[in-house]
């Protein structure tokens, strides 16, 4: 194989039941293009937490080998995902004085803005917590708010909201050892829904306010997004695992037989089964397979799936001061992918803009990403483009992916 060239990106999604691996190729117009996939079973996670680190690091390096067969390249890092628990968001302000350069009213320039983020981001932060993205979310010159961009605008004082997210410190130290172990560098680590939101959320959702649904075997993450940047995100611990778990329990049958029957016969909203199938049971301890219906099956699941949509509703009601919001609910994650997932979905949260988050087409290999359980991995591509792009425009000092630019300019760009 070749060697890896500077405008090859690595996305890795760790996730509970599956390690994604998307390698994408940033094209001389700047483009990108998906050119290696992986999708291995995972080890060594619980509940979106790595729990066996030997474990996570073999299949995290089985993925990428594999991904690099597909690719044609050999990769030496990667950037990383994280969502789950360990993730933690707050919103904060912080205002300063505009340097005056000698003239009656300063004219705001970087330095002005790079310091009145910092003085928002000095906050208390528990010991135990890091810093993942300072996110601006607007700011206020001379109290004239709602300001996206205040660099060259003249004022006295500078004011901003930012959003900050944290993860915890042994998570991340986790996700980097078993990187390291697998045999590459963790050029960053990203939050999975931020990281998602770059794949599947337009800027007009962005702006309008909408609602990113990670439904994972795991966890369920979710974002809320209002005037182009997040409001509020958070995870539940309803997720796919508990409806395999209720499967299994009520049906008698090992997990891994649930999990089959969710997958290929799963529907979470009784209202669409038109023509209801059998599904096979299989015997247990040499009891013979028995045969019962779809139905069934779905009445089941839907109360299950019907609690997290539910559960998710009332999280934003709580962590929130807002009525409605006029964009989308963009679901993503392998529980996307269920019969009924929208109609359900819909029916929860009393409207119809309710649609699937998707990959937008990105050319390259043939496009087995463009499904919802890839938005994380094809998000953590897309994130780097910006910082392989001033790494070609500056040579010499040309980095790794993902350490030419920092986090604050990538995510300004990225939402505003």
């Amino acid at each position: 194989m070749e060697e890896m060239l500077s405008d090859i990106i690595v996305g890795l999604d760790v996730g509970t039941s599956s390690v994604r691996v998307a390698i994408g190729e940033v094209t001389s117009d700047g483009g990108i293009e998906i050119i290696g996939l992986s999708n291995k079973k995972s080890q060594g996670l619980r509940n979106g937490a790595i729990v066996n680190l030997e474990a996570a690091g073999a299949i995290i390096k089985d993925a990428v080998d594999s991904a690099e067969q597909n690719a044609g390249f050999e990769v030496s890092s990667c950037v990383a995902a994280i969502g789950g628990p360990q993730i933690e968001c707050l919103n904060s302000r912080g205002q300063a004085a505009v340097s005056k350069r000698g003239k009656a009213n300063g004219e705001i320039a970087r330095a002005d803005v790079e310091r009145v983020i910092e003085n928002a981001r000095s906050v208390p932060i528990a010991p135990d917590k890091e810093i993942l993205h300072v996110i601006p979310k607007s700011y206020t010159v001379d109290q004239v708010g709602g300001i996206k961009d205040p660099i060259n605008m003249m004022g006295v004082r500078l004011e901003t909201e930012i959003h900050i997210v944290t993860a915890s410190r042994t998570a991340i130290q986790n996700v980097r050892d078993c990187v390291n172990r697998a045999g590459y560098d963790l050029d960053r680590i990203m939050q999975k829904t931020l990281a998602a939101a770059q794949a599947v959320v337009h800027q007009d959702e962005m702006e309008l306010g909408s609602i990113l649904i990670d439904l994972g075997a795991g966890t369920t993450d979710v974002l809320v997004l209002h005037n182009g940047a997040p409001l509020t995100s958070f995870s539940l611990k309803n997720c796919g695992y508990y409806v395999t778990n209720d499967i299994a329990i009520v049906k008698g049958i090992p997990p891994a037989a649930a999990e089959e029957i969710k997958i290929k016969d799963g529907c979470c909203f009784r209202d669409i089964l038109d023509n209801p199938h059998e599904v096979a049971i299989q015997g247990v301890g040499g009891r013979p397979p028995e045969m019962t219906s779809q139905v069934e099956i779905c009445d089941i699941i839907q109360p299950r799936m019907e609690e997290i949509f539910m559960t998710v509703r009332s999280e934003i009601v709580r962590k929130t001061d807002l009525t409605r919001l006029s964009g989308n609910i963009i679901l993503t994650g392998g529980g996307a992918q269920m019969e009924g997932v929208l109609e359900l979905a819909m029916n929860v949260f009393g409207t119809t803009a309710v649609r699937l988050g998707i990959p937008e087409s990105l050319g390259g290999i043939e496009e087995d990403y463009r499904k919802p359980e890839w938005a994380t991995a094809i998000g953590l591509v897309i994130s780097q483009r910006d910082a392989v792009l001033q790494a070609a425009k500056n040579p010499k000092h040309k980095k790794r992916s993902g350490s030419g630019e920092g986090i604050l300019q990538k995510l300004k760009k990225a939402f505003f």
